[in-house]
């Protein structure tokens, strides 16, 4: 399989650079300097996590994710299966979500096609999105944080809906702020990554 990247994406500074020079994000890249978004290289644990995370607080996930952390050691396939879903249950995961890493970790092995470098991002959400767990804010939030696509924005997340309705008027939901951030394309990643920090000084990671 093509390998996944890990350090800071090859174009951040790029992307950074043209961001800084926009009317209303440039203030905040500014004010965030860095770090860079950064690949970790792991695919299971970073799935895993979007997963705890989805529709809930970020302090609510992060509590999750450390109880998962203590009962495993490291959240890997082999480990989330050494376990059953009611030990995942206890860590404060719902039954579908602990139902979603167990399957998801039976199925680690093909989460990616083997040739994903080339593969566009819908080609890619679209795969991604077979599998049980993994909706389009999920699939968005792999394709940004692990595969490190440069183009990338989720009208499903709310913190970048707030975070838009924050610098402008008339966006009122996730459909108007996806038009909206069509204004820094092909940098949407980056974008997302600053917007974020307005409502969250700790850098988002999954």
């Amino acid at each position: 399989m093509d390998p996944l990247p890990v350090g800071d994406a090859p174009w951040w500074e790029e992307a950074v650079a043209v961001l800084a020079e926009d009317d209303l994000l440039g203030p905040i890249v500014s004010a965030y300097p860095s770090p860079a978004l950064a690949g970790r290289g792991e695919a299971f644990r970073s799935v895993a996590n979007a997963i705890v995370g989805q529709q809930i607080s970020v302090a609510a996930a992060e509590a999750i994710w450390g109880r998962l952390e203590t009962l495993l050691g490291e959240v890997t396939p082999a480990r989330v299966l050494s376990v059953s879903e009611d030990d995942l249950r206890n860590c404060g995961l719902t039954r579908s979500k602990a139902s979603y890493l167990h399957g998801l970790a039976a199925e680690a092995d093909t989460l990616l096609p083997d040739d994903w470098a080339s593969r566009t991002d819908p080609e890619l959400r679209k795969h991604l999105m077979r599998f049980r767990g993994i909706g389009p804010w999920t699939a968005e939030m792999f394709l940004m944080f692990v595969l490190l696509r440069p183009d990338v924005f989720s009208p499903g997340d709310i913190g970048l809906v707030r975070a838009i309705q924050r610098l402008t008027d008339g966006v009122d939901d996730g459909k108007d702020a996806a038009a909206f951030a069509e204004r820094w394309a092909p940098w949407r990643t980056a974008a997302s990554w600053f917007l974020w920090r307005t409502i969250d000084d700790e850098p988002v990671e999954y």
